[in-house]
């Protein structure tokens, strides 16, 4: 990977304000609406506290994540990417740097959501806050090669609103709006298909005893390899084509 490139998206990232913004604030005060309405009780057969604190810590990872990758489209409307085409930067190297990139963005969200978290009564043992956490944020991944690819492929015209609405879509489907508990039997395979549910119960593991964690890393992990290489192809296309 270039270091030196990785830094510059790095800064890049960190100057916008809108775009931080957006994504540290955004999570963190949609699971305190939600915990102020609905945060009494047991969920799941787990703390509702904890288990919103989870599904919106895993909203925050993926919509940070996916963000920053879909800034793609902008860069190749104004020719960033035709230009890095003649640096050394391999391709590989290039979209390396970008999913690392979205990684680092996406780890605030999961932080500052969970530290609400606390404050607000979650309680979990230690190992649990490292698997929210750490958990949560390594789960990120492929929403990070997945922004990549909407970024590859939508117009910087378009990109918000297919960004957005498969958001909207991960959010509601995915269950971290709506626990799928309460869905009916169809839509909960549905949402099981998703790779937003597996990154949600990577966290709901720590709160309940219900979950599987091989099996969502399984999941996540065909998301991961699929849609890194629809990326590479996408690339590799529109290089052909420069």
């Amino acid at each position: 990977m270039n270091t030196g490139y990785l830094a510059l998206e790095v800064r890049r990232a960190m100057r916008s304000a809108r775009f931080l913004l957006f994504t540290l604030v955004f999570p963190v005060m949609l699971f305190l609406i939600y915990n102020g309405m609905y945060g009494s009780g047991k969920l799941d057969g787990g703390s509702t506290t904890s288990y919103l604190m989870c599904s919106m810590a895993a909203f925050g990872a993926f919509m940070a994540a996916m963000n920053f990758g879909a800034r793609t489209a902008v860069e190749r409307s104004v020719g960033w990417q035709r230009q890095l085409r003649l640096t050394p930067l391999t391709p590989r190297g290039y979209l390396l740097a970008k999913a690392t990139c979205g990684m680092l963005v996406a780890l605030p969200p999961v932080v500052l959501v969970s530290v609400a978290g606390a404050f607000s009564g979650a309680s979990l043992t230690a190992g649990g806050w490292v698997q929210v956490v750490l958990g949560i944020w390594l789960a990120a991944l492929p929403f990070a090669v997945l922004g990549l690819l909407i970024g590859q492929l939508a117009s910087a015209e378009s990109v918000q609103l297919y960004t957005s609405g498969i958001m909207m879509l991960f959010g509601m489907l995915g269950g971290l709006w709506i626990p799928v508990s309460i869905f009916p039997g169809w839509l909960a395979s549905i949402a099981k298909v998703l790779p937003s549910y597996w990154l949600a119960d990577i966290g709901h593991a720590a709160v309940t005893a219900t979950h599987d964690l091989g099996r969502a890393a399984e999941v996540l992990g065909i998301w991961t390899v699929v849609l890194g290489f629809l990326v590479v192809r996408r690339y590799q296309r529109d290089s052909a084509r420069a």
